[in-house]
């Protein structure tokens, strides 16, 4: 059955000799895997692979069976057309942590019309932010973390479930301040953090995802991230 969403591009594999399998998250599905035929070859007439690089904002018409795991598209077209996130070094390793991420905690192969709008206003905002995007990712993770149930309700219950799993996390009153305003605040908000701070806190909110996700594991962009914007 022919079914229309839009979608928030993953992740790729290679699958066979010209093809592959994408995950994308979309709006009335959830999670999803597509295969996309004839896109490595070099007979292909258009670059339809870059639709599916990192966060690529997708429109889609695809075949839906609720009883298949792996589905086919049917047509597919950019939904916006970036024009800084992959071509700026900080947005686009913001954007390569962020999708491993997404990556390691999208789960539900059912569709949540809030998530995705979330999800997919973040991107929006990372794409067309001109200053104040350095904290983007923690504010990130902070408000993803609500949408999968275990959002802190300030800092002291962020820290405190940290060290309670033997995380050394001791963030002076100025991080706080920080944390809290990251919480309660929409993304753009100036907000005051050292580097070192920044990467500090990068580090405490994986922590906190492993404790409440247990296939989070290691995080390979992390030393990447920590090296751009440090």
């Amino acid at each position: 059955m022919l079914q229309k969403t839009r979608g928030i591009a993953l992740s790729y594999i290679r699958y066979r000799e010209t093809s592959i399998i994408a995950r994308v998250y979309t709006e009335e599905f959830g999670l999803q895997s597509y295969i996309v035929n004839g896109v490595r070859s070099a007979k292909s007439k258009n670059n339809r692979i870059a639709l599916f690089q990192p966060l690529t904002l997708l429109d889609m018409v695809v075949y839906y069976k609720n009883d298949r795991d792996l589905h086919r598209l049917s047509e597919v077209k950019t939904l916006h057309p970036f024009q800084s996130l992959p071509f700026e070094v900080t947005k686009s390793t913001i954007a390569l942590f962020v999708t491993e991420m997404l990556n390691k905690v999208l789960k539900e192969e059912a569709g949540s019309p809030v998530l995705f709008r979330f999800l997919l206003d973040s991107v929006l905002f990372l794409e067309e932010a001109r200053s104040n995007y350095e904290n983007f990712h923690l504010i990130f993770l902070l408000k993803l973390s609500f949408f999968l149930g275990f959002g802190p309700e300030g800092a002291r219950e962020f820290e405190d479930q940290l060290r309670e799993n033997s995380y050394p996390f001791l963030p002076d009153a100025a991080v706080e301040e920080a944390l809290n305003t990251m919480l309660r605040k929409p993304f753009g908000t100036p907000i005051s953090l050292t580097r070192t701070a920044r990467n500090e806190l990068a580090n405490a909110l994986v922590a906190y995802y492993q404790i409440h996700i247990d296939t989070v594991g290691d995080v390979k962009s992390l030393p990447v991230l920590r090296e751009v914007l440090g």
